[in-house]
């Protein structure tokens, strides 16, 4: 089913660039994860959804409500976390949530104080006196605090250490297994790789791609590391047609490989070869792959 539907969304700061006909879908159950550089539009399609900025065009709802006419209702199901969180200095934290469900008209929820202990908050100290991690473990926890059916989160794991990084990967994983939506923006690529299912990249207020990640990743150049008892004649492997770039060091050849790798695979069978290992593409490279020839972003 799907959750959170976009069609054709744009929205233009005169002639400052915002986002320019973005399309994309979340289903039910699945975790979308959302990408690009400071100023390429995700924060402004985030504000756009929850009814915080007017569309210049387009249309998009989420749980089939309009993010025009129905944008109260839409933050009432969903549960957010902005990239910037501003809380109320001379409050504690317990106080802070208690009035965020307040606020939602409902007492504060037992899953909230589970969330405190999962995450290991003290719920007693003042704001004032809270890093930042601690802070943003608040946004987390009254993000999902009232059981939403929908997850809208802009870099949730800033200021966490790797521990409480890979609790938050736990939570939304769960969320998802709940059925639940998940629109996941982040600059720690290694979460997103961790536990997206889709991605969409948005590269100057425009999608340049969105597609499964592990189909992402297949498509992507792999460099593989293959050490020879003796060098082969390179000559030979640069011509096999999966072979785009070798880089040599010793008896040792890094080859990057686009492609059907079968071919690649027989070259390297009429040779002895000692150890081969694969080095993956991950998600950071597959950015940058979008990325590298982009100097001209502006924050937005």
């Amino acid at each position: 089913m799907t959750v959170i539907q976009v069609q054709a969304l744009s929205k233009t700061y005169g002639r400052s660039r915002g986002i320019q006909d973005l399309s994309f879908q979340v289903d039910a159950k699945q975790i979308l994860g959302f990408l690009g550089p400071n100023g390429a539009g995700k924060t402004t399609t985030i504000r756009t959804l929850l009814g915080m900025l007017r569309p210049t065009s387009g249309t998009a709802s989420i749980l089939g409500l309009d993010i025009q006419k129905q944008s109260v209702e839409i933050r009432r199901k969903v549960g957010y976390l902005p990239g910037e969180l501003n809380l109320y200095p001379d409050m504690n934290a317990l106080d802070v949530l208690t009035y965020f469900a307040s606020l939602r008209g409902i007492t504060l929820p037992r899953l909230s104080h589970e969330l405190i202990q999962q995450l290991q908050l003290d719920p007693k100290k003042p704001i004032c006196k809270l890093s930042k991690g601690n802070k943003q473990k608040i946004g987390i926890i009254q993000a999902f605090m009232h059981d939403p059916q929908v997850l809208i989160l802009d870099e949730p794991t800033s200021g966490l250490d790797p521990l409480l990084q890979h609790t938050f990967d736990g939570l939304i994983l769960e969320a998802k297994k709940q059925g639940k939506a998940v629109l996941l923006s982040s600059h720690v690529l290694g979460e997103v790789d961790r536990t997206a299912d889709q991605i969409l990249i948005i590269k100057q207020g425009q999608v340049v791609a969105q597609r499964p990640l592990m189909e992402l990743k297949n498509q992507a150049q792999q460099q593989v590391e293959v050490e020879f008892a003796a060098l082969p004649p390179l000559h030979r492997l640069h011509n096999v047609p999966a072979v785009v770039e070798s880089r040599i060091q010793g008896n040792t050849v890094v080859f990057t490989v686009t492609g059907n790798m079968d071919a690649f695979i027989k070259a390297l069978a009429q040779y002895e070869v000692l150890t081969l290992r694969s080095l993956s593409a991950n998600l950071e490279s597959l950015f940058m792959d979008f990325y590298k020839e982009d100097s001209d972003v502006q924050r937005v």
